[in-house]
Formats: C-alpha cells, sequence, structure tokens
C-alpha cells in the first residue's frame, strides 16, 4: 500500500501516464467530424513536410484549420521538446464531436426546422522517427 494523501498518490501515478509526445490541440473548430476526418486520414503517419504540402493542395475547408493546427505542433515540438523537424512525423490525428449549435429555418405553413451547425475537437500529435 502507497504511503502519503490521496492527491498525492494521484499526482504520481498521472505522473508516470503522462504522454510527453508533442501536441496541438483545436477546440470548437467550425467543421463537422466527418468532413475534418477525410483530411486527417490523409495526413495520417506522414513525415510534416509531406502532411504540410497535401494540406496546402487540399480543397476542403478543413485542411486550412488542420495546416495551422499541424504547425503549431510542430513549433511546440521544435520549441518544448528540442526535436529536430526533420524526424518528425503524424503519430495521431483525430477529430472528437464538440458542441452543436442549433439554430431554427423558417418554413411554411408556420414550421420551423432545425439546423445543426456541428463543431469539433481536432487533435495532432507528433513523434519523432
Amino acid at each position: 500500500m502507497a504511503k502519503g494523501h490521496r492527491s498525492q498518490i494521484k499526482r504520481e501515478r498521472n505522473a508516470q501516464k503522462k504522454d510527453t509526445r508533442p501536441s496541438a490541440k483545436l477546440s470548437y473548430a467550425r467543421v463537422s467530424v466527418q468532413k475534418a476526418c477525410f483530411v486527417l486520414d490523409a495526413i495520417r503517419g506522414k513525415d510534416v513536410d509531406t502532411a504540410l504540402a497535401i494540406l496546402s493542395y487540399s480543397p476542403r475547408y478543413a485542411a486550412s484549420i488542420t495546416k495551422k493546427l499541424l504547425e503549431s505542433a510542430i513549433a511546440n515540438a521544435e520549441t518544448n521538446n528540442g526535436l529536430n523537424r526533420d524526424n518528425l512525423y503524424v503519430a495521431e490525428c483525430y477529430a472528437g464531436q464538440a458542441a452543436i449549435m442549433k439554430r431554427i429555418r423558417p418554413r411554411a405553413q408556420g414550421r420551423a426546422y432545425r439546423i445543426e451547425k456541428r463543431t469539433s475537437h481536432i487533435t495532432i500529435i507528433l513523434d519523432e522517427r
């Protein structure tokens, strides 16, 4: 049995499991998860220069968001972790559903249809080869 206060024990346990890979996260991006995943699937597993090239020439709106996020993750890797840019690749990238903005669209005969403006949380995790 471990000695110490419960919060101290939890703090030590969480420090051991902490992921030290460089990453960047964008919360509440105004793009649906399904549309974001098309772009993320294209760059998963690629080195960062290839991924940036793919995102630069992709016509999708989610590509511009993801490109800025990838550049942020690269800057985090170089600044905080001291990693070399040439050895970096996209280890993980995923999008999760965030809050949905609900709007009303007036329709014929006094009816109202609901419009759901979906948002997502996009995360990119890099690693070194």
